[in-house]
C-alpha cells in the first residue's frame, strides 16, 4: 500500500495512508512531525488565511502560517462556513446512461412495490402501548409460519404531548413504515386517548389493503394482547402467501448514509457508494442521499447536478432551511465534525461534506424529499434529515429504502427497520470488527480497482435483497425508532 495520496492535482495537502513519522517522506515532502494515519500533511507552504484545498475544493483556511510537511488539523485549520448564502444554478451534469438490468429475488406486492424481506411490523401510534406491542411480538415470533421472516414491534416515545410540527412528523414517519414493502403485514396498535387518534392517523396513511394492514385500539377491547395476537396471526397467514420471484434491480431503492467517518471515507467507501449509485441508476434504480448538515460546504456540487432549475431551487431551500433550523437554536452551522471524526483525520465540516456527497456519485439529482415523503423518482433524491446515524437511517427507511448502505471508518453496530450494510473505509476496522462490518472498501487502497469493487458490492447488495445474505445489523434487535424531533413536548 502507498504511504500517501494526493487526491486532486490542485490540493495543497497530502493524505497519509499510514502513520508517517517525522522525517518520513511522501511526494517529495518531508514530514516535520508525526502525522497519524488518515490525516493531512501540508504539500507546500501555506500562508495564514489561505484556503486549504482537498478534493480540489476549500475545506477551510489556515489559522497561521503552515510549513510544508506540517500536520494540518483543527489546531491550524478553521472552517469557512458562516450563515445563509445565495446560490446560482450552473448545471454540471454528465449525460445519463443505461445498462442491462440485473435481477434479484424479491416479494412483489399488490401495490406495485417490491419488498426484500417478508416481515410483520407492529406500529404503535403512541409510546404508551410499546409494552403491549413487544408482548405481541414475543408471542407471535414463537409460532410464526414458514415464509415469514420475523415479527417486529417498532417502539418509540411519541404520538402524544407533541406541539408544533413534531406531531405531524411522528405521523408521517409511522405512516411511511405502514406503507413499507418489506412488511408483508402491519398491525397498527393504538391506545385510544392519544393525540395520534387512529381515525386521523388513517388519513395520513392514505389507501391501504385490509388484508395487509390491521388496526387495534387497546382501550376498546378486554384483552389487547390476545386480540393483537389474533390479528398478527391473520397477517402472518396473509404474508406467508408471498414467495420470492425474479425482480429487476430497477425496483430497488437504496439509502446512502455514512457515520463514524475518518480520513479515508472520502477516498474509499464514499466514492465506492457513488460508483454503486451510478450503476444502480443506470439500471433504472433509485438512490437517496440525506444528512443535510453534511452537505454544508459541498452543496453546490449537488445543486448543479439538479435535473432542472425547479429541482435546484428545492435543493437550495433544503440546505438553507436546515441552516435556519440550526440558527433558530443559536447553534453554529459548522459544529460538526464529531470527536470520532476528528480523531480519524477530518478537520472541518467542509472536509466532511466533500467526502459525504461523494456517496451520490455523479448521478443527476431528480427530486428533493421532505421528511416522511416517499421516494418515487428513478435517480438520486435528496432527503430532509439530520446527520445523526439513527435518525437519518430511519428517515431513509420511512421514505421507502428497502436497504441502506452505511459507510464507516470507526465502526458501529446499530440497525434500523431495513437491512443496513456496513462498509468499512479501511481494512483495519474490517479485520477488527467482523461482527459489525459487511464489506471492506479498504481494498481500494490495496490495489483493487473501483470497477472491481463496485461489481462486488453490487452483487452483495443483490444477494442481501434476495435473502441470501444477512448483514450483521440484522442479527441484532432493530426495534427502536429514531424519529426526527423539532418542537415542544408537553
Amino acid at each position: 500500500m502507498e504511504k500517501a495520496i494526493r487526491i486532486h492535482e490542485s490540493d495543497n495537502v497530502i493524505i497519509c495512508l499510514q502513520e508517517l513519522k517525522a522525517g518520513g517522506e511522501a511526494f517529495g515532502v518531508v514530514a516535520l512531525e508525526d502525522i497519524p494515519m488518515g490525516h493531512k500533511m501540508a504539500a507546500r507552504d501555506i500562508a495564514k488565511d489561505e484556503n486549504i484545498i482537498k478534493y480540489g475544493f476549500p475545506i477551510g483556511h489556515a489559522k497561521e502560517d503552515i510549513k510544508a510537511g506540517a500536520w494540518i488539523h483543527s489546531h491550524n485549520c478553521a472552517s469557512n462556513l458562516a450563515g445563509i448564502r445565495e446560490y446560482k444554478y450552473e448545471p454540471n451534469r454528465i449525460p445519463d446512461a443505461t445498462e442491462d438490468t440485473a435481477t434479484f429475488m424479491g416479494y412483489n406486492r399488490p401495490d406495485g412495490k417490491v419488498g426484500i424481506r417478508n416481515e410483520i411490523w407492529i406500529i404503535p401510534t403512541v409510546g404508551c402501548v410499546n409494552g403491549v406491542a413487544e408482548a405481541i411480538e414475543d408471542i407471535c415470533n414463537a409460532h410464526r409460519p414458514e415464509g415469514v421472516d420475523k415479527v417486529v414491534a417498532y417502539t418509540h416515545p411519541y404520538g402524544c404531548s407533541q406541539l408544533g410540527g413534531d406531531h405531524e412528523m411522528t405521523k408521517r414517519a409511522l405512516a411511511g413504515l405502514v406503507r413499507h414493502p418489506n412488511a408483508g403485514g402491519v398491525l397498527v396498535l393504538g391506545l385510544g386517548c392519544e393525540n395520534n387518534q387512529m381515525d386521523d392517523f388513517k388519513k395520513t396513511i392514505g389507501e391501504w389493503d385490509d388484508n395487509r394492514v390491521k388496526f387495534l385500539v387497546a382501550q376498546q377491547v378486554k384483552d389487547e394482547i390476545a386480540e393483537g395476537v389474533k390479528l398478527v396471526d391473520e397477517l402472518m397467514d396473509y404474508a406467508a402467501s408471498f414467495k420470492r420471484e425474479p425482480v429487476p434491480a430497477s425496483k430497488l431503492i437504496v439509502g446512502l448514509k455514512c457515520g463514524g467517518s475518518d480520513g479515508f471515507s472520502g477516498i474509499t467507501a464514499n466514492p465506492l457508494l457513488g460508483s454503486f449509485a451510478e450503476k444502480l441508476t443506470r439500471q433504472g434504480g433509485s438512490a437517496m442521499l440525506t444528512e443535510v448538515p453534511e452537505m454544508f460546504g459541498a452543496e453546490t456540487i449537488l445543486m448543479n447536478r439538479a435535473k432542472d432549475e425547479a429541482t435546484f431551487e428545492k435543493t437550495v431551500r433544503l440546505v438553507n432551511n436546515f441552516k435556519e433550523y440550526f440558527m433558530r437554536y443559536g447553534e453554529k452551522i459548522n459544529e460538526n465534525p464529531s470527536p470520532g471524526n476528528k480523531k480519524g483525520g477530518i478537520t472541518t465540516l467542509e472536509e466532511k461534506s466533500l467526502g459525504c456527497v461523494q456517496k451520490g456519485g455523479r448521478v443527476t439529482v431528480v427530486d428533493v424529499l421532505g421528511y416522511g415523503d416517499t421516494c418515487k423518482e428513478h435517480g438520486l433524491s435528496l432527503l430532509q434529515a439530520p446527520g445523526n446515524d439513527l435518525v437519518a437511517a430511519t428517515a431513509l427507511a420511512i421514505s421507502g429504502a428497502q436497504v441502506i448502505l452505511f459507510t464507516t471508518g470507526r465502526g458501529t453496530p446499530f440497525g434500523c427497520p431495513v437491512p443496513t450494510i456496513k462498509v468499512s473505509t479501511q481494512s483495519d476496522i474490517f479485520t477488527r470488527k467482523p461482527g459489525w462490518i459487511d464489506f471492506n472498501a479498504g481494498e481500494l487502497l490495496e490495489g483493487h480497482s473501483m470497477a472491481e469493487e463496485t461489481e462486488k458490492l453490487f452483487s452483495y447488495v443483490l444477494s442481501v435483497a434476495s435473502g441470501e445474505a444477512e448483514p450483521s445489523s440484522e442479527k441484532l434487535r432493530k426495534n427502536n425508532l429514531a424519529i426526527f424531533k423539532d418542537g415542544v413536548t408537553l
